[in-house]
């Protein structure tokens, strides 16, 4: 036993080496265990969510394609032309809703309008020469101040009204004294469907000769109409 005394006090340094890099390995071991687990936890869920991801980024790829698709399509698709409740209107009377929606755009992107002219069923435009009994017509030429940022949302408005309309002229001059404020001078014509049962004709002039040496208006076209809307406005107005 004195032996086995001698021998363990000799090696008794070595032994609790031994013993103490024994338990800091277990308790290495205890400690790092769970953590590797998490570590392959976190990296397959890092796996299964950038699948997700790419799928998703996928999907959303495909609903902005689809998306472009549509736009190209409905930009494409020809609009309708405007249809009043009332087929039996006036030219005047069956317009003034459209004419209202384009009002609506004019105040709701700020411009200022100086004057307009509402011209019914002139005699120059194509529908009323060749199909005047399916049509009716406003050409409404506008005076109007604005700056550059409105005006534009305005043109934008305008191409996408729901309803068919042609942007006949565009005249823009900066004001003299604030070049940042647009003189604008826009025409357009605003279209409605008539009822064709309801289109009377104008009248044939009684006397040919006569009605070649001066020509007279149709009965159912009024003359243009100008109305100021100004109401003292003044470029500088709109600053």
């Amino acid at each position: 036993m004195e032996k086995y005394n001698i021998y363990f006090k000799k090696f008794q340094v070595a032994i609790l080496i031994f013993a103490a890099a024994v338990f800091a390995i277990g308790f290495l071991i205890y400690k790092t265990v769970p953590e590797v687990q998490k570590i392959i936890d976190i990296q397959e869920q890092q796996k299964t969510q950038s699948a997700s991801l790419a799928d998703a980024e996928r999907k959303l790829a495909d609903l902005r394609a689809d998306s472009e698709r549509r736009k190209v399509e409905n930009e494409n698709l020809p609009k309708l032309f405007f249809r009043p409740v009332n087929m039996g209107l006036d030219t005047e009377a069956a317009i003034s809703e459209e004419f209202g929606e384009i009002l609506q755009l004019i105040r709701e992107n700020k411009i200022k309008t100086r004057s307009i002219v509402y011209e019914y069923d002139p005699k120059d435009d194509n529908f009323v020469k060749n199909v005047p009994e399916k049509y009716q017509v406003c050409r409404i030429t506008a005076e109007m101040i604005a700056n550059y940022s409105d005006f534009e949302n305005f043109l934008r408005d305008l191409y996408k009204h729901e309803h068919y309309l042609e942007i006949s002229k565009i005249e823009i001059k900066p004001y003299e004294k604030n070049k940042r404020i647009l003189l604008i001078n826009l025409q357009l014509k605003l279209y409605a469907q008539r009822d064709p049962s309801t289109y009377i004709p104008a009248a044939a002039p009684a006397d040919e000769k006569a009605g070649d040496a001066q020509s007279s208006s149709p009965a159912n076209v009024p003359s243009p109409q100008k109305i100021d809307t100004s109401g003292g406005i003044s470029p500088e107005a709109t600053q």
